[in-house]
């Protein structure tokens, strides 16, 4: 691996503030046939928008994905989305140079392959069906359905507040009981910005970011996230350097210090990510 202070090909806005976040990039400039990319999609790959239904893929994202997948190991969208919500507003389906595409949805409790176009779910948990028939009444009686909107993701519900005459107090107003319906029916809240979600417990960004890693024998990781539900894969990030495994982490905006503080490298939304996609399959190129 090349060392920290090797200067790197790459434009300087993509220097990373680490050590640990130089190596990673070193290890997957120096190797990008061992790497995987990893990446969250709402704020990552796509913009952060009011009503999550409209949300698409950064118009450069999937472009900068395919001509970067030829170079790297594989590359994974890891979201908590339905995988096949992801692939649709994502329009990864199809597109030349992504045919080893694997999205994990739901936090990996979901799959979609490139390679078959199908995707893998187990049954919804049972206390998931319950919260998500519980909570318009829920709402209605605590009196915050006002603003506040059901999100039904298949494997998990959400709660979100952006619409909210004051969005900020809304959601603080419902972590407690929100908190406290998820534990009833055997679940646990996962907060973002403005949304809450109900999940089954140990499915998380990280558990599927460490499967897949093992299951690909990846020789450095990138993960790129903007929320508070990419903690986990950054702890899962930090693991992997112990044991050896390089890695980058990339947040994507600076609005969750909670990430972006943990995080080698902070670009500027969506729009940094597809450029330092874009900034890496061109490097990758010239080395091939």
């Amino acid at each position: 691996m090349a060392s920290q202070s090797q200067p790197h090909p790459l434009p300087t806005e993509f220097t990373p503030a680490t050590p640990a976040g130089r190596d990673g990039l070193a290890a997957l400039l120096a190797a990008p046939d061992r790497a995987l990319i990893a990446l969250d999609f709402d704020g990552t790959l796509a913009d952060i928008v009011p009503d999550p239904e409209q949300s698409r893929a950064h118009p450069g994202a999937v472009g900068a994905l395919a001509a970067l997948a030829p170079y790297v190991g594989s590359i994974a969208v890891i979201t908590g989305r339905p995988a096949g919500v992801a692939v649709r507003y994502g329009g990864f389906a199809g597109v030349a140079g992504l045919e080893h595409l694997v999205v994990l949805g739901h936090y990996g409790a979901e799959r979609w392959d490139a390679t078959t176009g199908t995707v893998r779910a187990p049954a919804a948990h049972p206390g998931v069906q319950a919260a998500r028939a519980e909570l318009p009444g829920f709402l209605d009686g605590i009196g915050a359905w006002r603003g506040s909107w059901i999100e039904d993701k298949g494997q998990a519900v959400a709660v979100h507040t952006r619409r909210a005459e004051d969005p900020v107090t809304a959601f603080e107003s419902l972590r407690v009981p929100l908190s406290e319906l998820a534990a009833r029916h055997g679940l646990i809240v996962e907060p973002g910005r403005l949304v809450l979600e109900l999940r089954p417990p140990g499915v998380d960004k990280g558990v599927a970011l460490a499967e897949y890693v093992r299951e690909v024998g990846a020789g450095c990781v990138l993960y790129a996230g903007d929320d508070l539900g990419d903690v986990a894969a950054y702890s899962t990030v930090e693991k992997l350097r112990t044991e050896g495994v390089p890695g980058l982490l990339v947040c994507s905006g600076s609005e969750v210090p909670a990430l972006a503080d943990r995080a080698d490298l902070v670009v500027e939304g969506p729009s940094g990510v597809v450029a330092l996609l874009k900034s890496l399959s061109t490097v990758a190129g010239k080395a091939a």
